[in-house]
């Protein structure tokens, strides 16, 4: 027995030693998680006490100040409560939207923001969901200096030039023998040339002007009233084919192309205006929207999808002077005068008139350049006339031109001022408002025009504006601003 007894006592003290360990280990670990557990209980206090804190934040600020619908996308640590609009405020001033999905919150801006401008985005009032202090989340950010594009004609050459805002010189981007018009997209130059023999091109490049190629076209003739849309890379254009004596030759339709690298061999797309007239007297596309606002050669003002069905008939018009960035409401110039039109129900209403110091602006007006936004407003030309035989008539020689900024109300403020022998050519306004681009012709009785489908004076110089404060920032010759929605007109 005391043999056997002696040959289990060594298994019989590790055994032993093991429980000791184990029970060792197992207090240990008890230990620290019970440590791990206070430490958990004591950050999400803290955390509860501080709030929600920002760990990331997207923003793009080039683009912000070239296309609508940038964001300023901020990440939390914790899920919040839903963010509104009276929780955040922008400075400067900007129009947008808000919203909240987790732990991320933002805005989107619904216009481009003014370029070369610190902008601050405050969210008010930000609540986690696991409840606790709220906090206020402040995020800057700077826009770069605005490119715009013009074109320039010339005795050996025409080009499309990009310049800054800065100052800095012009450079080209795009040389052709004759460029007749030109538009730009967020991606895209597209430029409609003339060969020696007269026949149409358009060429498309990027926006330095490279990797150069051409649309197909509906055919051997000519196009006009070249557009493009603000998203989705898509141009439009009227279009009449070279021999309009034969039968079924068409004139004046409207086709809509794509700009994508993967359509450059797709056929041009026909929109069908109804009625017994195909023919289009003037178009537009709708600001973020697939629609088309028509005017057809019997008068009729339709709003149609990108192929044109499904119109609506919204009475008569003239002539389309815009319709205003990131609003639904058109100016059209009918036979009893300037209405707006509202594109989402139809409304019509008569334009506001433009007052200065309690008093109508005196002259006549040119072509209304909308503003962007919701707010409404416009920018207008009057050039001011002899009043023949004190009759109170506006008549006989100019006597000088103003551009005034209208608001809404028809408050007048004047931005810009054209001596007697110059002649406005065209008014753009800037995608985010900020300034206008007013093209002049100099000396207008001795600056003859060029021979061109699309006439224009062979001096033009663009000025560029403030609309703030009516201080002139850049001077550039050409014309046919990137901001422009359609090519310069006769009648301005």
């Amino acid at each position: 027995m005391s043999t056997e007894s002696g040959l289990h006592e060594p298994a019989t003290r590790r055994a032993a030693s093991r429980r000791r360990r184990s029970r060792a280990f197992l207090g240990g670990f008890a230990a620290v998680i019970g440590v791990l557990a206070v430490l958990g209980l004591a950050g999400a206090a803290v955390g509860s006490a501080q709030g929600p804190r920002a760990t990331a934040v997207q923003v793009d600020p080039d683009a912000a100040a070239t296309a609508s619908g940038a964001r300023l996308i901020v990440t939390m640590n914790q899920s919040l409560h839903t963010i509104t609009a009276g929780q955040v405020t922008v400075e400067p001033a900007a129009e947008f939207t808000v919203d909240t999905a987790g732990r991320t919150m933002g805005v989107r801006f619904t216009l481009p923001l003014h370029d070369a401008t610190d902008y601050t985005v405050t969210f008010h009032d930000v609540a986690g969901l696991g409840g606790g202090r709220t906090t206020t989340v402040t995020e800057t950010f700077t826009t770069s200096h605005a490119d715009m594009y013009l074109l320039q004609r010339g005795s050996a050459e025409d080009r499309i030039v990009r310049t800054r805002l800065d100052g800095s010189d012009p450079q080209a981007v795009l040389r052709a023998d004759h460029i007749e018009d030109f538009r730009a997209t967020s991606s895209h130059l597209v430029a409609a040339t003339l060969d020696a023999h007269g026949k149409t091109a358009l060429v498309v490049t990027d926006l330095d002007g490279r990797h150069r190629r051409q649309l197909p076209l509906p055919g051997n003739g000519t196009v006009t009233r070249l557009q493009s849309a603000d998203r989705g890379e898509l141009i439009g254009y009227t279009y009449s084919d070279a021999n309009l004596g034969d039968e079924g030759a068409r004139e004046s339709r409207l086709y809509t192309a794509s700009l994508k690298d993967s359509a450059a061999d797709t056929k041009p797309a026909a929109v069908t205006v109804s009625g017994d007239d195909p023919r289009v007297a003037d178009w537009r596309f709708v600001p973020d929207s697939d629609s088309i606002l028509v005017l057809s050669y019997d008068g009729r003002m339709l709003l149609a999808g990108p192929s044109g069905d499904d119109a609506a008939d919204l009475g008569t018009g003239n002539v389309i002077d815009g319709i205003a960035r990131g609003s639904s409401v058109a100016y059209v110039e009918r036979a009893d005068g300037m209405v707006t039109v509202d594109l989402t129900d139809g409304t019509i209403a008569p334009l506001v008139n433009s007052t200065r110091d309690g008093s109508k602006v005196p002259g006549h007006r040119g072509v209304v350049t909308p503003l962007p936004g919701q707010a409404g407003g416009s920018v207008q030309p009057y050039t001011v006339l002899d009043v023949a035989g004190g009759s109170g008539a506006d008549s006989g020689a100019p006597e000088g031109t103003t551009i005034y900024r209208v608001a809404a109300d028809g408050t007048a403020t004047p931005v810009f001022e054209m001596p007697v022998d110059d002649a406005i050519q065209q008014t753009c306004v800037s995608p985010s408002g900020q300034y206008a681009a007013i093209t002049v012709a100099p000396d207008s009785v001795h600056n003859d025009y060029d021979d061109y489908l699309l006439p224009m004076p062979q001096k033009v110089v663009t000025h560029i504006v403030s609309l703030d404060d009516g201080t002139e920032v850049h001077t550039v010759s050409g014309f046919d601003a990137s901001w422009c929605q359609v090519p310069p007109t006769l009648a301005q």
